[in-house]
């Protein structure tokens, strides 16, 4: 395929891709009351081979031919990256320091009890064939099974908090406290599968070695460094001006630099986005930062990254009995280990059941986190196509669970005295 004809197809999926998006977002947003990045995953699923290339497959090999996944892959990791750099700008340390001893139990338990699983299941999980690849050894496998039963939604969590007015709330501070640990976690334990596979054990210890000292240079110095930055935009905002285009090309410089970096060390390219978030600034940089880029992120580029995860996702592949079997024997392990730990944890710190309930139907949602990790296991050869469906299934009822679950948990009766602002959709 020509470079004419790559623009020519490029234009046409992203037609395709923003008018699918809205569609299914409309309809699940106005009917189903679901918010819209949830049904943007469902969007993705439905432009891949499991609805659209099912019932049409030559006009769906015609808007995404196989030629065309490579860009389609670029535009997909740069705006997950963005993404998680929004994510990074709004990521609070103080919910740490408010709750920390009780939070830290939640995130423990919600951690413990989904590697315990995996470590029960992937035994099993590994007889089957295809689910993980040759070169995946059970370490591999046990690890990756349990970041991925383990990942919280937390941009998710922390938006339906906000929306409800929970977030000085012991169920929000606890549930985002413990989402936020939940997450850090995952990404570690992911880093290390990442860093410790298939190139040998001198990669791993220098990409591991490597990360550290990465984290280490954004935490302990990258904050002075980027001090100016912010004192430039509070200026700018003190004289009614908006953020300038010089500054604002030195902060997405900074973001490609911090992925290069993150890639080339042996992780990912999302870990350096969302470490640059966290460390940035607070105050005017921070709040314009996300008023620039949001909107285009989340309406263009991430649904760019769900079609991607789509069009690897063939749910036909769950119809075989034995794998629709696993599927459900995981999606169930899944809701056991996260929500019940989480529940059972909060229960223990003290709380009352329905905000225990609460807490444990928030962190039971996987959402965009455990898309991004097992589209990560399969770049990686960890995972095979058939495990990679089931997850993103799991990943999908999790998240639709989410909303009505909670409401029917805790909603009503918090309304009723109050406590909770009126249902609304996020967005």
């Amino acid at each position: 395929m020509s470079i004419a004809q790559l623009s020519v197809a490029f234009f046409l999926q992203l037609f395709f891709i923003l008018a699918i998006c809205r569609l299914v977002g409309w309809l699940g947003t106005r009917y189903l009351k679901q918010p819209q990045v949830v049904c943007e995953m469902i969007a993705g699923v439905i432009l891949g081979p499991s609805l659209f290339g099912l019932l049409a497959p030559d006009l769906q090999r015609l808007v995404f031919p196989p030629d065309m996944k490579g860009v389609l892959y670029v535009g997909a990791q740069f705006g997950v990256g963005l993404y998680m750099f929004l994510v990074g700008l709004g990521f609070r340390t103080d919910h740490f320091k408010s709750n920390v001893r009780n939070a830290a139990a939640v995130s423990v338990s919600g951690m413990a009890v989904p590697f315990a699983v995996a470590v029960l299941m992937t035994p099993w999980l590994m007889q089957v064939p295809g689910l993980f690849t040759e070169s995946a050894s059970r370490f591999h496998a046990t690890l990756f099974m349990g970041a991925a039963i383990a990942i919280t939604a937390f941009p998710m969590l922390a938006r339906i908090i906000h929306e409800r007015g929970l977030s000085h709330t012991a169920l929000g501070t606890l549930s985002l406290s413990a989402g936020a640990i939940d997450d850090a976690a995952a990404w570690c334990v992911l880093a290390i599968v990442l860093a410790s596979f298939g190139a040998g054990s001198h990669v791993a210890v220098t990409a591991i070695a490597g990360g550290l000292a990465f984290a280490v240079v954004m935490i302990f110095i990258a904050p002075r460094l980027l001090a100016p930055l912010g004192r430039m935009a509070e200026r700018e905002q003190a004289l009614g001006r908006p953020l300038s285009p010089t500054l604002m090309s030195i902060v997405l410089m900074l973001f490609a630099l911090s992925a290069f970096v993150a890639d080339a060390i042996g992780l990912h390219a999302v870990f350096g986005g969302f470490l640059l978030g966290t460390v940035m600034p607070r105050g005017a940089l921070c709040d314009q930062l996300r008023k620039t880029l949001e909107p285009f992120t989340v309406v263009v580029l991430l649904p760019m990254f769900f079609t991607y995860s789509g069009l690897n996702t063939q749910l036909t592949i769950v119809s075989d009995p034995q794998l629709l079997l696993v599927a459900m024997a995981v999606l169930a392990a899944s809701i056991f280990a996260k929500f019940g730990a989480c529940w059972a944890a909060a229960r223990l710190c003290g709380q009352d059941n329905r905000t225990a309930l609460g807490i444990g139907t928030l962190m039971n949602s996987r959402g965009l986190m455990e898309l991004i990790i097992i589209n990560i296991g399969l770049q990686a050869g960890v995972i095979g196509p058939a495990l990679f469906s089931m997850l993103v299934l799991m990943a999908i009822v999790t998240t639709l669970m989410a909303s009505p679950v909670f409401e029917w948990v805790y909603g009503r009766e918090a309304r009723a005295r109050g406590e909770l602002n009126a249902l609304e959709t996020p967005t």
